[in-house]
C-alpha cells in the first residue's frame, strides 16, 4: 500500500503537513461547533474536535511509513546529516 501510494506521488512530507493542518482543524471544528451550536453544549464540540483529532495520528504514521519506504527507495530529499549541517553550509557561504 505505501509503495503504491509513493507512486501516486505521495511523499512523507505530504503526510506530516496533513497531519498538523489536521491539529488546526481540530481545533477549529471544535471552536465552530461550540460557537454554531449554543444549545447542545461543550460535549457535542468535544466530540467534533476528538473525531477530527483522530486524524493526526494516522497522518504521522503514514509520513512514518512513508519515510521508512523513501528511505529504502533512496528518494528522500533529505537525511537528517544534511539539515544539521545546512546552517554550517550558510555561514561559510556568507563569509
Amino acid at each position: 500500500m505505501i509503495q503504491k501510494l509513493h507512486e501516486k506521488g505521495l511523499r512523507s512530507e505530504h503526510a506530516y503537513t496533513a497531519a498538523f493542518l489536521s491539529i488546526g482543524l481540530s481545533i477549529a471544528a471544535w471552536a465552530t461547533s461550540l460557537k454554531a451550536e449554543p444549545g447542545v453544549g461543550l460535549d457535542r464540540a468535544d466530540r467534533w474536535g476528538i473525531f477530527v483529532g483522530e486524524w493526526a495520528p494516522t497522518f504521522f504514521g503514514l509520513g512514518l511509513a512513508l519515510s521508512h519506504y523513501e528511505q529504502q527507495d533512496g528518494t528522500l530529499t533529505a537525511n537528517v546529516h544534511d539539515l544539521h549541517d545546512l546552517p554550517r553550509e550558510r555561514e561559510r557561504q556568507a563569509m
